[in-house]
């Protein structure tokens, strides 16, 4: 995919200035500048954040409610039953408020629905559960916010609810939000003053009002759903990733142990990227594939022996789903080729595919994975008779749940945030939601090209390790704070190669100062195409350190390469 370069630039004094005053590096203060950190003593508190930073539980609107909601259930010996979702985020968020109730000292279920015999969200299933198990409060996590049928069931049967929830609500014409009745509602979607938390979020905030500081033990969970989710890991959800990442790097808890173990991530350096390619998969496989009701009971497993089968477990079902989700990819790309690339997606503006039976658990995955190849926004659907169900993703400039809202009279329901949906609708509608969906995407996105957003252009003879131990200082890197993208231009390309499954290894020298580094593209043999010996160059890249049979060395990892001017 051709992308477009946009290096950032800011007036070098303004540059020195923040250097100077805030004690970093030029490059540094680039970086943060772009990000909106644009004086000294933002810097440092951005910087140097530390576990005292976290904001009151009771600033979050509803959380004072719930609390005497869940007081008052406990003085009166009443059971809880705790609804969650079967994602990462849903079973996290499950986990913290299960154990947190628990500890608080009341009785507490759980409830976890299953996404081919229930589906998404606050299931009226659910509400049987609580009646024949006697409980009289319901708390939900990571859903609940549009269920209407559900809370009202729950009001008949004399059973409280409490709904703690980050998803969009739904709203009326003028864009109030129209809320299902309960005796309190926490979800941050509905204030633009509060912040951008996942479930687990949510759900840690709810913690930390029952048990002080005590819930700080949960930020491990919570850092789980805040990284799955794409929440923006900046202010408040930085901290949590932070120190999450820190406790999952310690592994006090059973359950991260093993699985750690068992996706062989032991020495190797925390990250929220490393999260999404090892434990993250594993802990949504069985809402994927199957029931995920167990997966809370991991999380939650104090025994290491019980925490090492679950962790196995987990393991079998994600080599499944991998296995499951590159068979339906293939047949999406071919059902895509059979439709014609042109038409399909350059004409049109949205990719809708449909196959008769396709695995629900791994729509999403392959929407994503089409979107990404594409640069499109991607609808995947499975459909069953006269009922389709699907998931879908898209791109920066398009707000897909916008775009679902507007369409929201050819579907049968939908839900989800401005980069991710879910929805039904009939069969017979899906080439008139095709081609009403690609209208939407036409008129919205004016091109359809991603960007190469570079922090700062660096000299390579700069790059150096306190430089990248500097950088690291940024981290946790996820979804809302990206890992610093630097560049560098007029580079002599020394000794290129094809390594691995379709990676690059190249070395590249500044011809002028003589300065050479190592460097690595994954995934961009396409680039062999246009680069070789002495070719000059522009780089884009994130200077690493490469660990390897004991040695230390610099190391750029490339994510775009153009011929110099």
């Amino acid at each position: 995919m051709h992308r477009r370069w946009i290096i950032q630039r800011t007036n070098n004094d303004y540059i020195d200035y923040l250097s100077r005053g805030a004690g970093i590096s030029p490059a540094l203060a680039q970086i943060l500048i772009n990000r909106g950190i644009k004086e000294p003593e933002a810097v440092r508190g951005f910087l140097n954040v530390e576990i005292g930073s976290l904001k009151d539980p009771f600033e979050l609107r509803g959380v004072r409610e719930a609390l005497r909601v869940i007081e008052k259930a406990k003085s009166g010996g009443v059971r809880v039953l705790v609804h969650g979702d079967y994602d990462v985020d849903g079973i996290a968020s499950t986990a913290i408020m299960v154990d947190a109730l628990g500890r608080f000292g009341l009785s507490v279920d759980y409830f976890i629905p299953n996404r081919f015999e229930h589906g998404y969200g606050f299931h009226e299933e659910c509400v049987k559960k609580a009646v024949n198990s006697g409980a009289g409060l319901i708390v939900t996590t990571d859903c609940g916010i549009t269920a209407f049928e559900s809370a009202q069931l729950a009001k008949r049967h004399g059973i409280e609810l409490i709904i703690t929830d980050h998803h969009e609500p739904a709203r009326d014409g003028e864009g109030n939000p129209i809320l299902p009745e309960a005796a309190s509602i926490v979800n941050p979607k509905l204030h633009p003053d509060e912040p951008e938390l996942s479930g687990t979020g949510v759900a840690f905030k709810i913690a930390r009002a029952l048990l002080g500081d005590d819930a700080l033990a949960y930020l491990d969970l919570a850092a789980l759903g805040t990284i799955a989710d794409l929440v923006p890991l900046v202010d408040e959800n930085r901290l949590i990733a932070r120190e999450g990442l820190s406790l999952i790097a310690q592994a006090a808890r059973p359950a991260l142990k093993a699985l750690k173990e068992v996706a062989v991530m032991n020495g190797r350096e925390m990250s929220a990227r490393l999260l999404c390619y090892t434990l993250i998969p594993r802990l949504n496989a069985p809402g994927r594939l199957e029931d995920a009701t167990d997966a809370v009971k991991f999380l939650l497993s104090r025994d290491e022996k019980e925490a090492k089968e679950g962790a196995e477990r987990l393991d079998r079902i994600n080599r499944e789903r991998q296995r499951i989700e590159e068979v339906l990819y293939r047949e999406a790309r071919d059902q895509l080729q059979g439709e014609g690339v042109d038409r399909a997606i350059v004409m049109d503006g949205a990719i809708v595919l449909a196959g008769e039976g396709w695995h629900k658990g791994v729509l999403g995955i392959v929407a994503s994975k089409l979107t990404e190849e594409f640069y499109r926004p991607s609808v995947v659907l499975s459909v069953e008779g006269e009922a389709a169900k699907g998931s879908a993703r898209s791109i920066p400039e398009f707000d897909l749940f916008q775009a679902l809202t507007d369409l929201k009279e050819l579907l049968l329901g939908f839900g989800g945030h401005r980069q991710a949906a879910g929805l039904r609708l009939r069969t017979e509608m899906i080439g008139e939601f095709r081609n009403a969906l690609s209208a939407l995407v036409r008129e919205r996105v004016k091109e359809f090209r991603a960007t190469l957003r570079i922090d700062a252009d660096i000299p390579i003879r700069e790059i150096n390790f306190n430089l990248v131990r500097e950088l690291s200082r940024l981290e946790p890197f996820g979804y809302g704070n990206p890992e610093p993208l630097l560049g560098a231009k007029g580079l002599e390309v020394v000794s290129p190669r094809v390594v691995g499954n379709g990676h690059i290894k190249l070395r590249l020298r500044h011809r002028r100062s003589n300065c050479t580094i190592d460097a690595i593209g994954f995934e961009m043999a396409h680039a062999m195409k246009s680069i070789e010996e002495n070719f000059l160059v522009d780089a884009a890249f994130v200077p690493q350190i490469n660990e390897w049979e004991g040695g230390r060395t610099l190391q750029l990892n490339l994510k775009g390469l153009r011929p110099s001017p």
